[in-house]
């Protein structure tokens, strides 16, 4: 018998605005007892829900059990940004930068499939543009060095054939209302989600077809013969298929030690408030989402939810390879963030931020995911490398596609690289990636 204990459980730090004000219509179940099924997964952020989906299409019959330690929306998938981005996204590069033409196309495509999956969901399960919105993303310049970023950015999808549109200051100033920003890259292809709205909406759409269980964390994952059994503190699951989308978890069950890396970003999310509150539309348009021009700045998005506004910024990147951090840490970035936000909008500063929170990333040395047949009939699709909304949806088709035996041409693309290279010992790991984080944030200036 193979044998897995996991000692280790998620933990989420701050409450997520996204998903304090996103509503849920689906009563929580947890796993309380014993169960047989056709397919376990465990994880239900956007990898394991786009499994379940995928199955749900090929083994539609198939009795589908998914798990989390959590209730959905609480973990990273509903702290997100709620970007889907298309075109080339790579945090590990220190900029936006396009590979080879060969490489840059299939990744593209690769993300573009991943959004097309998103959106058959939102139109099957009556998601509204407050939840899935194909609006663009703007990369918004505030610095000379930003500027010259987005120029190379332009460069490089003109050279690729890519669609984009360059903004001047005016333009930047219709749109948020802020004199910040010098310039800004648009390209139409990102879809805005509200990342905790959608996980849920997504749960209601998979309805009774699939069988969900939240605050069911597995604590123990054996294999005895065809079968693997997951135990949960009160019950457990046995399937003769198991598909892991629990992104940099996956090395607490036992696969991908010393390969991955457990990176945490910040946001935080003001109150509501009315352009009566603050004298006029000095926030612009009733919606908008900023990237930065650097990608280790500010990541800045204007929503509307029950007809006022709220502004999201999201900041600052720490290795921390125990997977949490403090509500201290939290609080600390939140106080940063708030200079950030009165420097846009020096108006909003009665406007108090009302939730700060983090979220998990993981990351590998090489830019890969933790993906494929990890030992008989058990599947990973893990390890996002800071796009997860689209590259999670991505791993959760692929895998369910591989586990069922559907090898399509994507499947084979999708498949056909290297696993996640080892890193360094710890102590070098961890000096290492810290010192280039806080290079990279440094640099960024202004655009943080």
């Amino acid at each position: 018998m193979n044998r897995r204990l996991i000692k280790r459980l998620p933990v989420d730090t701050g409450t997520s605005g996204w998903e304090a004000i996103s509503t849920r219509r689906v009563p929580v179940r947890t796993l309380d007892g014993d169960i047989q099924a056709d397919w376990l997964i465990i994880g239900a952020g956007f990898a394991g829900l786009s499994a379940a989906r995928r199955l749900l299409q090929l083994r539609g019959k198939e009795r589908i059990v998914v798990v989390d330690a959590h209730e959905v929306a609480k973990g990273p998938a509903g702290r997100n940004s709620g970007f889907m981005i298309d075109v080339p996204h790579s945090l590990s590069s220190g900029e936006y930068s396009v590979a080879g033409e060969a490489a840059t196309a299939l990744e593209i495509a690769q993300n573009r499939l991943a959004i097309a999956f998103a959106a058959g969901a939102a139109e099957e399960y009556g998601m509204s543009t407050d939840v899935f919105d194909p609006s663009g993303k703007i990369n918004a310049a505030a610095t000379e060095r930003g500027q010259k970023l987005n120029s190379n950015y332009a460069k490089s999808l003109e050279r690729i054939g890519e669609r984009y549109e360059l903004l001047d200051a005016g333009h930047m100033r219709d749109i948020t209302g802020s004199r910040y920003y010098q310039s800004g890259l648009y390209t139409p292809g990102a879809v805005m989600i509200q990342p905790a709205q959608y996980i849920k909406t997504f749960v209601e759409g998979l309805g009774s077809r699939i069988e969900l269980f939240e605050n069911s964390p597995i604590v123990q994952l054996a294999r005895s013969g065809s079968l693997w059994k997951a135990h949960s503190n009160n019950g457990s699951v046995t399937a003769p298929k198991v598909i892991l989308a629990v992104n940099g978890h996956i090395e607490d069950f036992g696969h991908f030690q010393g390969r991955l890396l457990h990176i945490f970003t910040y946001a935080s999310m003001t109150a509501a408030y009315s352009a009566a509150d603050i004298g006029g539309s000095v926030t612009g348009r009733d919606k908008w989402a900023l990237l930065p021009a650097d990608p280790m700045g500010a990541t800045v998005r204007k929503i509307v939810s029950n007809g006022q506004s709220r502004i999201v910024i999201r900041t600052r990147f720490t290795y921390d390879p125990s997977i949490q951090v403090s509500q201290g840490r939290v609080a600390a970035i939140a106080a940063e963030q708030r200079k950030s936000l009165d420097a846009r909008f020096p108006e909003l500063r009665n406007v108090p931020i009302e939730f700060s929170w983090a979220g998990r990333l993981c990351l590998s040395r090489n830019s890969v995911p933790a993906f494929g047949e990890i030992e008989e009939n058990l599947y990973a699709a893990c390890c996002e490398n800071g796009l997860g909304t689209v590259k999670s949806t991505l791993a959760g088709m692929m895998a369910a596609d591989l586990a069922s035996g559907n090898y399509s041409d994507d499947l084979i693309k999708f498949t056909n690289h290297a696993a996640p290279s080892k890193l360094p010992p710890e102590l070098l790991t961890r000096l290492g990636v810290s010192s280039v984080i806080r290079w990279q944030e440094l640099r960024a200036g202004r655009e943080g």
